[in-house]
């Protein structure tokens, strides 16, 4: 009998784990930025999101990995943080005054059209393009 009340009592407590369980996703997805000081905007700014739990963008590649708690947010949310402190994504484009508040050197060259921008074209809050040549750190 004490037997069965202990395996009993050990199947709960893995179901009621098993629905506690966090839904974690991670994606990747790319990000325009220039350098360091990018890099820490832009992790900060997907960091901010309430249920992201890492964030990690490559200045070299221009893509961000981000793993984050299906339950309290999504990716539509992340990137429209992401679009908030100025850096153009996949998803959507930042304001232009929101790119314009960018250090000289983090400004960097925009899309120039919509066909670079996948998916949600109709969130893009400007339709403005910088044909602009920055040097970051120094470099060209």
């Amino acid at each position: 009998m004490k037997t069965k009340i202990s395996l009993m009592t050990v199947i709960m407590l893995l179901g009621l784990f098993s629905f506690s369980a966090k839904e974690t996703k991670t994606e990747e997805f790319k990000v325009y930025g220039n350098c360091g000081m990018c890099e820490k905007r832009i992790e900060k700014a997907a960091e901010s999101v309430k249920g992201v739990t890492k964030a990690d963008w490559d200045k070299e590649t221009k893509m961000i990995t981000v793993t984050y708690d299906e339950s309290k947010t999504d990716i539509h949310k992340i990137h429209m943080a992401i679009a908030k402190v100025g850096h153009d994504s996949d998803m959507h484009k930042a304001a232009n005054e929101d790119y314009d508040k960018l250090h000289g050197c983090c400004q960097y060259d925009r899309p120039k059209s919509k066909a670079n921008m996948n998916g949600h074209k109709g969130h893009e809050k400007s339709e403005g393009t910088s044909s602009k040549t920055r040097s970051c750190c120094g470099k060209n």
